[in-house]
């Protein structure tokens, strides 16, 4: 009989650590269970597991469904995408049987990649030779574990990447049985001897496709956009990314800190050349080292935020004008401990 391969390759960086490896392997062990109560999954599908951190291992080789019992997964340090690939590809060719002129071989195989953060390897390579050699003969699903999951790269793999996000009691289960119901959709469609690449509907309430890659911020700085509350024109406040040493009889620690490099006056056609996408990234003034005066009326400080959540300068404390929204709020000095404040993307 053909089988049905499906390969499980699973983030298991510190990022993970916690309750996240843990429901993992509550996933890996509820869907063996749903796989192995129906009856066309028992007869098609052989499951392996393909753990990595800094290192990668296959931790369960392909076998049946009914012999395979869920691996206690790992934790390391790092998270080797590029390397998970090349020990995918290598499993592929040693473990999925081809379709030869005298006999077909097996069925597409499924993956599920799923990861919670960025490579810290450099996974290019590896990309090039999936997509060359693998992609149009397998069925990859990349899902991403929570916003900080890299999407710009999972969809330079495959078009099928979701995002899971948990946000109330319940949304695990609904994630388990989305998992556990698109491998059944699949051993079905090969017992009747058809081939598809077509998705369970996803319960939008905890999953979404990712139709384009998020947008992301450059780390190496962080900008700021303000307006002159006298002339209305706008400005950008840039700090440069630094090191700042904590340290105490007991401990070293290395923490990041922004430094500030300038304020530079802009003008309005900055706004054009802009990606106008919305985003969410903003940054503790805390982090921030000085504060600039405005370089259009010299007022004394550039970095008085508005209710609406946008810059602009000011003299001190009292009444302003916001050139963004035109409404007159009162300014006081603000808290020692820091606010946050809408940062642009570098």
């Amino acid at each position: 009989m053909r089988r049905l391969p499906v390969f499980f390759v699973l983030d298991c960086s510190e990022s993970m650590a916690g309750e996240n490896l843990q429901k993992m392997e509550e996933c890996l062990q509820a869907v063996v269970r749903t796989l192995r109560a129906d009856p066309h999954a028992l007869e098609s599908v052989y499951v392996s597991v393909i753990a990595f951190a800094g290192a990668v291992r296959t931790i369960a080789p392909l076998v049946e469904v009914v012999s395979f019992y869920p691996p206690k997964l790992p934790l390391g340090s790092g998270t080797s995408l590029g390397a998970a690939l090349d020990a995918l590809m290598s499993e592929i060719d040693r473990s999925v049987v081809k379709t030869t002129a005298d006999a077909k071989g097996d069925w597409k195989p499924i993956i599920y990649l799923i990861t919670d953060g960025h490579p810290t390897d450099n996974p290019g390579p590896a990309i090039e030779r999936w997509n060359a050699k693998y992609a149009r003969k397998t069925n990859l699903i990349a899902i991403g574990l929570g916003k900080n999951a890299d999407f710009t790269v999972l969809k330079r793999l495959t078009e099928n990447v979701i995002v899971y996000e948990e946000s109330q009691e319940g949304d695990f289960q609904k994630f388990v049985k989305w998992i556990s119901a698109s491998v059944v959709a699949q051993s079905k469609s090969v017992g009747e001897g058809v081939e598809s690449d077509t998705l369970p509907i996803l319960d939008e309430s905890v999953m979404r496709i990712i139709k384009e890659p998020p947008p992301v911020a450059d780390e190496s700085c962080v900008t700021l956009v303000g307006r002159c509350q006298k002339t209305r024109r706008p400005y950008l406040i840039k700090y440069e990314q630094a090191v700042q040493v904590v340290a105490t009889r007991d401990f070293k620690l290395d923490v990041a800190r922004y430094d500030l490099a300038g304020c530079y006056p802009l003008e309005e056609d900055y706004f054009n050349w802009s990606d106008q996408r919305a985003t969410e990234f903003k940054v503790n003034t805390a982090s921030l080292v000085g504060s600039p005066g405005c370089p259009h009326c010299g007022n004394i400080t550039a970095f008085a935020m508005c209710g609406c959540g946008k810059l602009l300068c000011v003299n001190g404390p009292g009444v302003a004008t916001c050139p963004w929204c035109q409404q007159q709020i009162e300014f006081a000095a603000a808290a020692s401990d820091g606010f946050d404040v809408n940062r642009s993307r570098g």
